[in-house]
C-alpha cells in the first residue's frame, strides 16, 4: 500500500487503532467533501497498532478537541511538503456542541437552540461535565 505525501494540510498520527473515523465525525470532517487518507491498523511500535489520518487543506479543522477524542495522537502541520510543527494535544477546558448532555431533563435537552457546553471536571480521568446540570459526558 502506498499513501504519498501531502503538500498542504495536517498528518494525525498515533490515533487509536479503528477510532479513525469516529475522530473525523468529533473533528466535523466529512470524509465524502474532504481530500484525506486514513491508514487503519497501522503497526506501531509504541501502542501495537495504530490510526494515520492525513487531511489536506486545513483551513476549518478545530484540532483543540482532539485532545478530547484522541489524547495520545500527535498532530503535524505541514506546510509545502514539509512538517513545519508538531504537537500533542491538550485536553480542552471547555468542549461546545461536540458531545450531547444524556441528562433528559437538563435545559440543551428540552430548549432548542441552547448550545451543549461541557468543561474538564478532572483531566486524570478526562471527565467532562454539563456546563447547565453537571451531568457527566458519555462517550
Amino acid at each position: 500500500m502506498e499513501v504519498t505525501s501531502i503538500r498542504d494540510g495536517v498528518i494525525i498520527d498515533h490515533v487509536p487503532a479503528g477510532t479513525a473515523l469516529t475522530v473525523l465525525r468529533y473533528l466535523r470532517i466529512n470524509p465524502s467533501t474532504t481530500r484525506l487518507a486514513l491508514i487503519m491498523n497501522a503497526s506501531s511500535r509504541r501502542f501495537g497498532s495504530k490510526d494515520i489520518i492525513k487531511i489536506e487543506d486545513d483551513a476549518d479543522i478545530d484540532l483543540d478537541v482532539l485532545g478530547f477524542v484522541a489524547r495520545q495522537a500527535t498532530v503535524d502541520i505541514v506546510r509545502g511538503g514539509r512538517i513545519v510543527r508538531k504537537s500533542k494535544p491538550k485536553s480542552p477546558e471547555h468542549v461546545v456542541d461536540v458531545i450531547t448532555c444524556v441528562n433528559p431533563r437538563c435545559v440543551t435537552t428540552t430548549e432548542p437552540g441552547i448550545h451543549q457546553r461541557f468543561h474538564l471536571a478532572h483531566s486524570e480521568r478526562q471527565e467532562y461535565r454539563c456546563d447547565y446540570c453537571d451531568e457527566e459526558a458519555k462517550l
